[in-house]
């Protein structure tokens, strides 16, 4: 009778660990069906952007817009390659040591780049209002892809750091292994983990300070022309936008708190992780300047013209 009870007990637990398993697997399913819609969204709307920024001379010639499109590009590589990294740890796809720490350091990279972007983005802006007749020397393409090359060195600093730690701290036969590729799976020192953590912080600090300094100057010039219809306003109202999309940003770093957990539900925090501090901040951006921008929504209204056409 005590066999019996003890196997009643035990079937019952079993069916409802199975129970939960079930739940977990269709929250997953429905959160990756999400992101993967959310993703194609984003592609399409970035790609219709880029058409209108290759497609129209002009705009190829205008600083902020070659900054827009190389944060679009930026920010395109960075969610492709989260994508590509949750989709191998969720199906379990064992990748060399070398190819996941390049594809890692290239999504950190790309991570750090983003708020930088929108620092020089802010700081064209604020010259374009504070100094009008200088704005065109000052702001030529020229300087705009010197200014992204100057993001690039920067964002990659950090991961030279990273990697002359790591070569010194390994043997050779670590490089030969495969494992599931995430950034956890590459520490091997604590220093590693700091070098990551405070260069994003001090390089968030360092963009809220510009951001602010930047829409300080310009609402003052707005309050002197006694308008808000003027371009001094409409900059002070993209620099709020700037300035929320850099507080997304910050909101992305408790992911690096919330993917410290071990347990059985790690994918699912992952997965919202990507969704709400990957995914959702990143489509503020063509969003923005897709329908605020009277560029690009007259262009790409004439788009439309000759497709239905």
């Amino acid at each position: 009778m005590m066999n019996l009870t003890v196997f009643s007990t035990f079937n019952n637990i079993t069916y409802i660990s199975s129970q939960n398993y079930q739940l977990y697997q269709n929250a997953k399913f429905v959160f990756f069906a999400f992101i993967i819609f959310c993703f194609c969204f984003f592609i399409y709307f970035i790609l219709v952007l880029l058409v209108v920024y290759f497609t129209t001379p002009h705009i190829r010639e205008n600083a902020r817009y070659i900054l827009f499109a190389h944060m679009l590009i930026n920010d395109t590589v960075h969610l492709s390659l989260g994508l590509f990294l949750c989709l191998s740890f969720g199906f379990l796809l064992y990748i060399p040591v070398p190819i996941c720490y390049v594809l890692v350091n290239f999504a950190a990279a790309t991570l750090r780049i983003t708020p930088y972007n929108l620092a020089i983005m802010a700081l064209e802006r604020y010259v374009a209002i504070s100094f009008p007749l200088k704005h065109i020397m000052l702001c030529t393409a020229r300087r705009s892809y010197f200014a992204i090359a100057a993001m690039w060195f920067v964002g990659w600093l950090p991961n030279v750091a990273d990697f002359l730690i790591l070569i010194n701290s390994v043997e050779g036969k670590f490089f030969s292994r495969n494992l599931l590729c995430r950034y956890q799976s590459l520490l091997v020192l604590p220093a590693q983990n700091t070098i990551q953590f405070s260069t994003l912080i001090g390089s968030l600090i360092l963009v809220s300070m510009v951001i602010l300094f930047t829409y300080i100057k310009v609402m003052l010039i707005a309050r002197k022309t006694g308008s808000w219809k003027s371009s001094a306003s409409k900059a002070g109202r993209t620099l709020i936008l700037h300035g929320v999309q850099l507080f997304l940003c910050l909101l992305s770093l408790t992911s690096l708190f919330s993917e410290l957990y071990q347990g059985d539900y790690y994918y699912f925090v992952m997965l919202v992780n990507f969704l709400m501090f990957m995914c959702l901040p990143r489509l503020l951006s063509p969003l923005i300047y897709g329908i605020r921008d009277k560029v690009f929504s007259k262009s790409i209204k004439k788009m439309k013209m000759y497709s239905t056409n």
